[in-house]
């Protein structure tokens, strides 16, 4: 995690997927100018942009095994 993160929670999932790809064009801006320090420093944020991600889809995973009575009957191998 990225200690000047901003609170990812507020953002909407629009405007979650954009900032995703601003970074990572930055990323690739910083790969092509050699710097590898802005390289580090924005892995890390855009890691805390995937965590963020995956949390949000975890939660919509949830609320369909809630809903659905047939989801329960799945084999779940990710755990």
């Amino acid at each position: 995690m990225h200690p000047l993160s901003p609170d990812l929670t507020k953002l909407t999932n629009e405007e979650l997927h954009q900032k995703h790809g601003e970074l990572q064009n930055r990323m690739t801006f910083a790969y092509r100018i050699g710097n590898g320090d802005m390289v580090q420093q924005l892995a890390l944020l855009i890691g805390d942009y995937d965590m963020e991600v995956q949390r949000r889809n975890q939660e919509i995973m949830d609320q369909i095994e809630k809903k659905s009575k047939n989801f329960g009957n799945i084999i779940n191998i990710s755990r």
